[in-house]
């Protein structure tokens, strides 16, 4: 691990790794040769996601060689701890961009490719509808029914796993296929399946399509109790509302500012504990939506935020922000809403695709900056950020 105490840019105030940094949504996958660089950062613990077929087994090799332990997740919160190793959180997911590959067999007898007119498919999910030219570059799709076995066995044999990179995304269009001077010039460093610097076709995935993907991967979040980090763009009220549905009938009850008043001043401590216990019940149970959900990068507006944060919602809502997507440019409208965001419901990513120093900037970059629009010191922010991260990837609530 590197120097603990070193300020990133001669004047700044040193960053205080020590307290434990973590980053909450990240790609390093991407690029398997920085698997190397890991034991390098300084981030404490890093959630690295899967976004397609090509890297589930790759988030689990990264994980197999790294992964938090039952042994070592202890060491994560120990803020005296400048040479902690960073340990890796798993995140198993398919993404928006890459649910056109998987067609929904579910209620069907199509339970495998070859029984499915591929051709009739790709036009039935893509819009506009594709020309068969660029249907025969695609592969052939695969099943929902065995996305979820696969991600069910991912799931369940790393028990802090998360599922993710999941979510809607209506601006995303599908890349051009491979021609071969690309494949001469393809960087062989990079993990297949993603774009590649390749150009956009006009193609994008039927909304509804990537709902029924996203929807099937929060139910089996719910049934395992595992949080998710769930990408939006340009599709805000489409994904809110999808997220609702997986809780709609789970609605929280609402007390009134009458009962409220009653419940602080009441002095039961009994009545009390039982509550909280009764409140933990139930959300370790098994339910249709996740317990705890991330919407990374958040893009959103300060105005849409009141929608997930209103007191009947069963599940915990949080907003994570990056230098790479959220402020890439001085944005007025991410400073809002960061400032509008609860202080328990705010964390840091990189969303880098590498591992190392860069990511590592990356993250120092981002707490500095939230630190600096929520007025909070360095050494405060740190902390609240870390407690965010234990409640959301964990589930443990911590207190002061």
């Amino acid at each position: 691990m590197g120097d603990a105490t070193s300020p990133s840019t001669a004047g700044e105030e040193a960053f205080p790794w020590h307290l434990g940094v973590f980053d909450a949504h990240c790609h390093p996958t991407d690029t398997v040769a920085s698997q190397d660089d890991i034991p390098k950062m300084k981030a404490r613990a890093l959630v690295i996601m899967a976004t397609r077929y090509e890297d589930q087994d790759l988030v689990r090799q990264f994980a197999s060689r790294y992964g938090v332990q039952p042994e070592t997740a202890k060491t994560l919160w120990d803020q005296d701890a400048n040479n902690c190793d960073t340990q890796l959180v798993p995140s198993f997911g398919w993404h928006p961009w890459f649910s056109y590959l998987t067609f929904d067999d579910s209620g069907s007898s199509h339970s495998t490719a070859e029984k499915l007119d591929v051709s009739q498919y790709y036009k039935s999910v893509l819009s506009p509808s594709p020309s068969d030219e660029f249907i025969s570059s695609l592969p052939e799709p695969r099943p929902l029914s065995g996305l979820l076995r696969q991600l069910r066995a991912n799931l369940e044999d790393y028990p802090h796993a998360l599922v993710g990179e999941i979510g809607i995304d209506r601006s995303f269009r599908l890349p051009t296929h491979w021609t071969v001077s690309d494949k001469g010039e393809r960087n062989e460093g990079l993990t297949p399946g993603g774009r590649e610097g390749r150009p956009l076709s006009p193609y994008r995935v039927q909304i509804d399509h990537q709902r029924k993907i996203l929807k099937a991967q929060l139910h089996l979040a719910g049934e395992l109790g595992r949080p998710v980090s769930v990408h939006g763009v340009a599709a805000h009220g489409i994904l809110f509302e999808t997220l609702r549905e997986t809780w709609q009938g789970h609605e929280r009850a609402v007390m009134s500012k009458r009962e409220r008043k009653r419940r602080i001043n009441a002095v039961n401590a009994d009545a009390s504990q039982a509550t909280a216990e009764k409140d933990k019940d139930r959300i370790s149970r098994s339910q249709p939506y996740p317990p705890r959900i991330c919407l990374h990068s958040y893009s959103g507006p300060p105005d849409a935020l009141k929608q997930y944060l209103e007191p009947d919602i069963p599940t915990m809502i949080y907003f994570s922000f990056s230098r790479l997507v959220n402020f890439s440019n001085r944005s007025e409208k991410a400073i809002e809403v960061v400032k509008a965001i609860p202080d328990d419901r705010i964390l840091v990513e990189s969303d880098c695709h590498r591992a190392g120093e860069e990511m590592d900037e990356l993250l120092e970059d981002m707490v500095r900056l939230v630190c600096r629009i929520k007025g909070w010191s360095l050494m405060e922010g740190v902390d609240l950020l870390a407690k965010n991260f234990r409640n959301f990837v964990f589930g443990e609530q911590t207190s002061d």
